[in-house]
């Protein structure tokens, strides 16, 4: 019966999200613009009561929906057709728990949990939303939610129960790709910044509905995009070390379609997060934060629609049925085309922001704005044209090169720019003493770049650059402490602190990658040593060894670095039964100054008795700064946004009453 709550609860969780539009549009529905305002606020309107507790009592169904979707997989209960195809009896207990939303039902399933419960949070929380403002911000987030619940509950329903003659003994087990503590956290943290993301969207359209556009709209939605951009940023650096260490092909990042869809919200919502500051902050770029939060959740749905359409072949993707991509298109096309609607129309009402000088801080948040919205734009084509031009029966493919090539001078401008804004007052700035607080990183980046030209002449000039751009940047992100008592700096100030140097610290470990990794491919035979880096690698034979849903080939090489103790390292070629499908699982060494990275493959020539098997080893020297960049970078939002909801608790006028640092002396 545990199949049929869960869809009950789903049903009743549909439904509450229809009366939560009906009635928030009748809320709305008795005065236009700012008349509705007095009746709302001062309670007059009874709707108002009901519809936050609707909002609420739609995600508490919702989420104990998808909990016993989760207890489903825990008992293995093979009646249901989704667990059948996507567990097994014996597997752990942890891949039963992530195999929930392993797949296509499970993950939607979650997807509007996810949307459900923000929207639930949106309702018991949100203080300084404007009444009309925050009920219209409700509607929106219901007309999302509706949508899905039809999607669900039409064409992918998780609770579907097979026939009694069609239940099998066992089931097919999770994809072995994802059978890994990895999976347990990278897509629910990607989820939450997908959806969060439509938190700012619903934002978005309440503030056009009503016409409440301003600095206390900025102010309210910017804790949620923080939110959604910080796990968005956590998402993306697991997702990326998962791919390293699991797919065996020594890589972090390999521009794949769905890795690019989860790349391409997380660009947009950067470029919001700056915007709305510069709205909650200076009351300016109004227009354009609206227009942003429209994007950025259509990189959302784009993400969604590709990973669901079937249009991709990817080990991130899910389903292969057309019709569901039809589906979630004409969803896409009715929310994102609804709101360009609206926003065409009340786009004129919207009342031009503070003005500000080319040489300030919000001039350089509006160029940071366009260089990342221009990255967007060459990664979004990348990814999509191949897909347009199979459909008009042209084969295209669009890789690295391609974004390497275009993308990269770009974003090493992008990131050199970042470590000037802080630097720079609001409103209005002398170029001359621009000049001077910029001098200390800018020579440090200039001795970088000679060093890298002296010492490593050969390095290709992407890296270089990004090296020395890298240790500049660094630097600078440190400017906004100078002349503080850091004991009394605010958490928001050492939460861009720290975002920035992390960001820093991430493209040091790109470059460094990139420049100096050293690689060794070969055929070797038992006993024989290979050199790579440095390192003296012994290949001492394979054995046998089982795991608890797995059997491999396990090779044991025997690692030693010039005089020093020698260590041992195990890579593997596993073999899962169920799904049958083998995987390669990399033997990584972290030291101090970059991993070595092994893996197996076949034996080089199946139909001798030589014992030889290839090998794949690589050095890549402080690769690790590249996903210690990205914690850094999400610890840094979250410090910031604990220090925004602290300032808003405490009721503190916003940015524009601190005292300044000697860097950020504000007119």
């Amino acid at each position: 019966m545990i199949a049929e709550a869960g869809l009950i609860l789903l049903w009743l969780a549909g439904a509450m999200s229809l009366l939560q539009l009906v009635l928030g549009t009748a809320a709305l529905w008795p005065g236009k613009g700012a008349g509705a305002v007095s009746a709302l606020e001062t309670g007059l309107n009874p709707l108002l009561r009901i519809v936050r507790p609707v909002a609420v009592a739609q995600g508490v169904l919702v989420a104990l929906s998808f909990l016993f979707l989760i207890w489903l997989f825990l008992q293995t209960d093979l009646s249901v057709k989704l667990v059948a195809q996507n567990s097994h009896s014996l597997k752990p207990w942890l891949y039963k728990f992530a195999g929930a939303w392993g797949n296509h039902e499970g993950s939607m399933l979650l997807w509007v949990a996810v949307l459900a419960v923000a929207g639930a949070a949106v309702a018991l929380f949100e203080k300084k939303l404007r009444q009309d403002t925050l009920i219209a911000t409700l509607v929106a987030q219901a007309a999302i939610g509706l949508g899905f619940y039809a999607y669900i509950l039409s064409v992918s329903n998780p609770f579907e129960r097979l026939p009694l003659g069609q239940i099998p003994l066992e089931g097919n087990g999770l994809n072995p790709l994802l059978q890994d503590p990895g999976l347990a956290f990278h897509p629910p943290t990607l989820y939450l910044g997908y959806v969060g993301i439509s938190i700012a969207f619903s934002f978005a359209v309440g503030a056009l509905i009503t016409r409440d556009v301003g600095p206390v709209f900025a102010r309210a939605m910017r804790p949620w995009i923080l939110g959604a951009w910080i796990f968005l940023t956590l998402g993306i650096t697991a997702g990326s070390y998962w791919a390293y260490y699991e797919l065996g092909w020594g890589g972090w990042w390999f521009w794949d379609p769905v890795e690019n869809a989860s790349l391409m919200p997380w660009l947009a919502a950067t470029a919001l997060l700056h915007s709305v500051t510069v709205l909650a902050t200076r009351a300016g770029l109004r227009a354009w934060t609206i227009m942003l939060a429209v994007v950025a959740f259509s990189m959302s749905m784009i993400g969604t629609f590709l990973v669901r359409s079937g249009i991709l072949t990817s080990v991130h993707s899910f389903a292969v049925d057309p019709k569901r991509g039809g589906f979630i298109l004409a969803l896409l096309a009715l929310y994102i085309g609804g709101a360009l609607l609206l926003y065409g129309l009340r786009v004129r009402h919207v009342k031009e922001g503070s003005t500000f000088e080319p040489v300030s801080r919000e001039a350089s948040l509006v160029i940071n704005n366009l260089l990342l919205s221009v990255v967007l734009g060459i990664v979004f084509f990348g990814t999509l044209f191949p897909i347009v031009a199979q459909a008009f029966g042209h084969e295209v493919s669009v890789g690295a090169p391609y974004f390497n090539a275009f993308t990269g001078p770009i974003a090493l401008f992008l990131v050199a720019l970042m470590a000037l804004g802080p630097m720079l007052k609001w409103r209005r700035d002398r170029l001359a003493e621009t000049a001077r607080r910029i001098a200390i990183p800018a020579l440090l980046s200039a001795g970088t770049l000679v060093a890298v030209l002296v010492l490593a002449p050969d390095t290709r000039p992407l890296p270089m650059f990004g090296l020395a751009i890298a240790v500049g940047v660094g630097v600078a992100s440190l400017a906004p402490l100078a002349g503080r008592n850091l004991r009394r700096t605010p958490l928001f100030t050492w939460g861009m602190v720290i975002s920035h140097f992390g960001i820093a610290v991430a493209l040091a470990g790109m470059a460094c990658e990139s420049a100096f990794t050293k690689e060794t491919l070969t055929a070797a035979a038992p006993g024989q040593v290979v050199q790579v880096a440095g390192f003296s690698v012994k290949y001492n034979g394979v054995q046998p060894v089982t795991g608890p849903n797995w059997t491999a080939i396990q090779a044991e090489v025997e690692v030693r670095r010039g005089d020093g103790e020698p260590f041992l390292m195990y890579p593997e070629a596993r073999l899962f039964p169920t799904p049958p499908q083998p995987t390669s699982e990399a033997a990584i060494r972290t030291l101090w100054n970059g991993q070595l990275y092994i893996a197996i493959g076949e034996p080089s020539d199946p139909n001798t008795q030589s014992g030889r098997r290839q090998l794949r080893l690589w050095w890549k020297p402080l690769v690790t700064l590249i996903w210690l960049g990205g914690i850094l970078v999400a610890f840094g939002g979250f410090l910031a946004l604990i220090g925004r909801l602290r300032r808003d608790r405490r009721g503190k006028v916003p940015a524009l009453a601190e005292k300044p640092s000697k860097w950020e002396a504000v007119r």
